[in-house]
């Protein structure tokens, strides 16, 4: 055969009933079966093979391939060389669709938990070993998982997160619950020397994540991000207890398989989101996937109907410390060692390092007021900006925020390359407006004209009136003038 994608017929040349294909030179063995004509092969009396027909005309896809050949996208048909056979159209075409994509989230106003303790979950088994994402599964899991530690406290300044690792059938702590990104970033660089080995135990891995969330505060989230490779999980007992016990605890699970999708993993991530695990499970397609995947979980997930009515609603006490400036070191009450320089906590006193944390002494949260802000903007998100149509609208010639020249528009049916603030109606390149929704989440147009000060109308006073007296001498003929009494001009 020359191609997978024969079918194999064994042929007899000593005879055979009505059905026996006829092998001519017309209709080789060798030729791809989705290529043939199904209605034009015939048997040995000429009469068509109506039930092949039938067969084949199920499978074939609206591109006349096979069915779930139309799926798959090959990125070579879909960049085409402009008139001067460059390129570079192209490659900026596809690069600003990436960049649009990046950008298009659902911007409604969602109850969301700002305050999140998130347990990270590795798999250091063997089957990361495998190359079929690069380097291999474990190295580029590393990488991107250091990525995301600093996204993650990056976009949420006031929660927390764990680190465990599957292996050998253990779970092992890499780092506490801390609020501490540095810490986090120092133990995953460890982990670079250390070599994938063993089996993954996925109830041991939870029933620790469960015991690390045990003490979280009632008003602050409790997740569990799972990074799966393999396809099985050796378990010392019944693991659906173990998911059963998450439930009961509010702890609300998301897993990224690199593999296959895996019935546990799926059991996981739909009962603990009540039934819902479209955006709670995905499988990796390759590695800019996979990215995408695990920063999707940097956005806090929303409160539930029947989560929210069993959290209620309560105030959060906290503390925002003052920095403090020594002239010799002193120990930290959260580390124990000399360090100079810090944060005092307002209730008890103590010395604290970094912030956001937890007074060790009194369990206070301390965070500054800067992080509490940043923490908002996952409540009130910044509207998507629109493409400005070149027929509806006047066009800017400058960016709005970086002052750079747009894109000259060849047609009116062209793309204009400027989004528009639907608020402002200030126009933006795509650079800003990704820069806008992922970093700034505010719109420059808006809070210009939010501290524009405004114009107060001038009061018109009125116009005083120069009253004067008129003396006439005989003497001489000399008017004076002197302001005159309130009756009027006397002469």
């Amino acid at each position: 055969m020359d191609d997978s994608d024969d079918d194999y017929v064994e042929f007899s040349p000593g005879g055979g009933d009505d059905d026996d294909l006829d092998f001519n030179d017309n209709d080789g063995i060798s030729k791809r079966t989705r290529n043939r004509d199904p209605s034009g092969s015939t048997n040995k009396k000429g009469s068509p093979r109506k039930g092949k027909a039938v067969a084949d005309s199920k499978l074939k896809g609206t591109s006349g391939g096979y069915a779930w050949e139309d799926e798959y996208h090959r990125s070579w048909d879909v960049v085409q060389e402009d008139e001067g056979g460059s390129l570079a159209g192209a490659v900026a075409g596809l690069v600003e669709e990436s960049k649009k994509k990046r950008i298009v989230r659902d911007t409604k106003p969602l109850q969301r938990g700002i305050i999140r303790n998130l347990i990270l979950i590795l798999d250091f088994s063997s089957a990361m070993l495998e190359k079929d994402l690069r380097p291999n599964r474990y190295k580029l899991m590393i990488n991107y998982a250091i990525e995301f530690v600093g996204e993650f406290f990056d976009q949420n300044p006031i929660s927390q997160l764990g680190i465990v690792a599957m292996k050998d059938g253990l779970a092992m702590l890499v780092s506490e619950l801390d609020g501490n990104p540095t810490e986090h970033i120092h133990k995953l660089e460890l982990c670079r020397k250390q070599e994938p080995t063993g089996v993954p135990s996925l109830q041991n891995a939870l029933e620790m994540a469960r015991g690390l969330l045990y003490h979280v505060p009632a008003h602050c989230t409790k997740e569990v991000l799972l990074i799966f490779g393999a396809l099985l999980s050796s378990d010392p007992g019944d693991i659906h207890k173990t998911i059963t016990s998450l439930v009961d605890d509010k702890i609300r699970a998301k897993v990224i398989g690199l593999a296959a999708q895996v019935a546990v993993c799926k059991e996981l991530s739909t009962r603990t989101n009540y039934g819902h695990s479209e955006n709670n499970y995905g499988v990796v397609l390759n590695e800019p996937h996979f990215k995408d995947l695990l920063m999707e979980t940097t956005t806090p997930l929303a409160v539930s109907k029947m989560g929210a009515s069993v959290r209620a609603n309560m105030l959060v006490e906290m503390g925002f410390p003052s920095r403090i400036s020594e002239s010799e070191p002193t120990l930290c009450a959260c580390h124990s060692m000399l360090t100079q320089g810090g944060y005092l906590c307002p209730r008890c006193k103590s010395k604290i390092c970094s912030l956001p944390t937890i007074c060790p002494c009194c369990s206070l949260t301390l965070i500054l007021s800067t992080h509490l802000a940043r923490s908002y903007h996952h409540l009130f998100p910044l509207q998507s900006f629109i493409e400005v149509d070149a027929t509806k609208r006047a066009i800017a010639s400058h960016c709005f925020s970086c002052q750079l020249e747009l894109p000259h528009i060849t047609s009116l049916t062209s793309p204009t390359h400027r989004f528009a603030c639907v608020k402002c109606n200030n126009q933006f390149c795509i650079d800003c407006d990704v820069f806008c929704h992922e970093t700034l989440h505010n719109c420059p147009g808006c809070e210009s004209m939010a501290h524009k000060p405004k114009q107060r109308p001038v009061p018109l006073l009125p116009r005083p009136v120069q009253k004067l007296k008129l003396n006439f001498n005989s003497a001489s003929s000399s008017a004076s003038s002197t302001p005159a009494p309130e009756d009027g001009i006397s002469v």
